[in-house]
């Protein structure tokens, strides 16, 4: 039985620079499954995906983070790349977002460098989480217990640490968000 999300809102906070599979196969998987995404930017209009080694697509910015409130979402989804959490990290609003977000305590989804705006939020301390190597002594330092697996999952938060763990980063956001005891679609 497929996964039905319907009526489930997702945030997903990005800027230009986010890795482009980090931002557009999350979306893709939690539309598929139900959900409606929106992407959440500090700019209007559109932003640039950096795919691998070079600047990749655009995409269109949903809501700027002046016209969106954690309330209005039931999980936020934070892209990697390095640009992209990197300026997010030193943007006051969009730190404010995530923070709220946490403390709401709704479902929170990272992969990649995108802990960097969790780390900056102050809310991973006694965390177990994962990310790209390079932010393991970011998280270790913020009190987080860092574990190098494809997806960790620790109370509302879902860590994963690259695009090749894009598949179970993506089934244990929908996991996440189905009502106990539905079966899931084999992928």
């Amino acid at each position: 039985m497929k996964e039905n999300l319907k009526g489930k809102k997702i945030a997903i906070l990005a800027t230009d620079g986010f890795e482009q599979v980090e931002l557009t196969e999350p979306k893709k998987a939690l539309e598929h499954a139900g959900t409606t995404t929106h992407v959440i930017s500090p700019k209007e209009g559109k932003i640039k995906g950096w795919k691998s080694t070079d600047w990749g697509d655009t995409v269109k910015v949903d809501k700027t983070l002046d016209q969106a409130g954690a309330e209005d979402y039931d999980m936020l989804v934070l892209p990697g790349g390095v640009m992209n959490p990197d300026h997010l990290r030193m943007d006051r609003k969009a730190v404010d977002f995530v923070k709220r977000f946490a403390q709401s305590g709704k479902p929170v989804a990272a992969i990649c460098h995108g802990p960097w705006t969790l780390i900056e939020a102050g809310v991973v301390r006694g965390k177990t989480m994962t990310s790209w190597p390079s932010v393991q002594t970011d998280l270790k330092n913020a009190g987080a217990h860092w574990v190098d697996k494809a997806v960790a999952v620790d109370g509302q938060f879902i860590t994963s640490r690259k695009p090749d763990d894009i598949p179970a980063f993506c089934g244990a956001m929908i996991e996440f968000l189905s009502p106990p005891g539905q079966l899931r679609e084999a992928s």
